[in-house]
């Protein structure tokens, strides 16, 4: 969508007049390493092409007033002079959040009317909340003159999904949409916050995303409820070593001694999330050495993994899997995101990429009945103002 048609939509929800800025703010596909960052482990994300808009301008009277393309007809409003609590439009607490801890910070905001256009689907798995709260604070912090560190500015959108959305998620959704690099992946430690960009080859690899449409709710109870039983592991092997402060922390050795004093649910929780670690760190070294078919196996061992020990797989998701890698030109394939519907992402060579996509659509259809969005993405830079 161009600049003059962004703000064209803006000056018809909100009339002409003042100075308009544009901010972007990307959506994210991780590659390989799930529910791992609340466990103080590794992720390896990438900023993706579908995104937010936030057209906005500078208000005087102290009131922010939002609206949204994927919400006709529903307006959020608030006041910077007064508390910002949660409220409804439900979305708009994605706002809300991020306003509110920008005020306790003391940072001088001004007021705001704000018009946002999205290209990425909410409840799809690609972090559509991190984009919502990160756009918001590029806008506030733009409007007012005012910046700040990118690794505070993943914190304080976090801390905001956790108080105003009561998801209790881990750091990298937030640092990816803010620090995204173009034709690079980010392979990040979630417990120091370091990063390392790793190049994705355009020639050699597209990344596909496939929408099951099979919409998910994290804020449902069991995101929290997984979260909880690793940190019941994490209590159990503290207890015989202090230095376990997180599965981070546990070795496949000290997983399988304490299997006995583990319930099994636990146990499974535990095993995916120290498998996954290794994945991940494994699949950034067969990136980085151009060993594709390597790093397609671990994706599918990731899925395998997030299905069995983790269960927040769906039996759509499964399918996408499953035909995926029985289709030509496909490294790997795997659930994204926290579970519960959502997403596939798959590694396949670009001459397939075609018909890739076509067959996974027709098969999918055939087999639910329901269209599935397929789309080819590269990554891309994390969000900034484009105006």
């Amino acid at each position: 969508m161009t600049l003059a048609k962004l703000k064209t939509e803006f000056t018809r929800e909100f009339g002409s007049g003042g100075r308009l800025h544009v901010i972007r703010a990307p959506g994210r596909v991780n590659l390989i390493g799930e529910h791992t960052d609340y466990n103080e482990g590794f992720v390896f994300p990438m900023a993706i092409e579908p995104q937010i808009f936030f057209v906005c301008r500078p208000r005087t009277d102290g009131k922010v007033v939002v609206k949204s393309s994927l919400f006709p007809g529903s307006t959020a409003e608030m006041s910077l002079s007064g508390r910002i609590t949660k409220g409804e439009p439900k979305w708009s607490n994605y706002v809300r959040g991020p306003i509110a801890l920008l005020l306790a910070k003391g940072v001088p905001l001004v007021g705001m009317d704000c018009l946002i256009i999205n290209t990425l689907p909410m409840g799809g798995g690609l972090s559509s909340s991190a984009a919502m709260e990160v756009g918001t604070v590029r806008a506030m912090l733009t409007l007012a003159g005012e910046s700040m560190d990118e690794s505070a500015l993943a914190q304080l959108c976090q801390k905001a999904e956790h108080d105003f959305a009561d998801v209790p998620c881990g750091i990298m959704d937030q640092t990816i949409v803010v620090s995204g690099k173009a034709d690079h992946a980010m392979l990040l430690d979630c417990r120091d916050l370091s990063r390392r960009f790793v190049p994705l080859d355009k020639d050699e690899l597209t990344v596909v995303v496939t929408n099951s449409m099979v919409k998910h709710e994290l804020s449902g109870g069991e995101y929290a409820e997984r979260r909880q039983q690793c940190e019941e592991a994490v209590r159990y092997f503290g207890k015989t070593d202090p230095a376990i402060r997180a599965l981070r922390d546990v070795t496949r050795e000290q997983l399988e001694t304490g299997r006995t004093g583990l319930s099994d649910v636990v146990f499974r929780r535990a095993r995916h999330v120290v498998g996954e670690n290794e994945r991940c760190l494994k699949f950034a070294e067969c990136l980085t050495s151009r060993r594709y078919e390597q790093a397609g196996q671990l994706m599918l061992q990731s899925h395998e993994s997030l299905r069995d020990d983790y269960e927040v797989s769906v039996p759509e998701i499964d399918f996408l899997v499953q035909t995926a890698m029985n289709l030509k030109g496909v490294y790997g394939s795997r659930m994204t995101g926290g579970g519960f519907g959502g997403c596939t992402v798959s590694l396949v060579q670009p001459r397939f990429v075609e018909s890739f996509v076509q067959e996974i659509r027709q098969a999918y259809q055939s087999r639910f009945r329901i269209e599935a969005v397929v789309f080819a993405t590269h990554a891309t830079d994390g969000a900034g103002v484009l105006e």
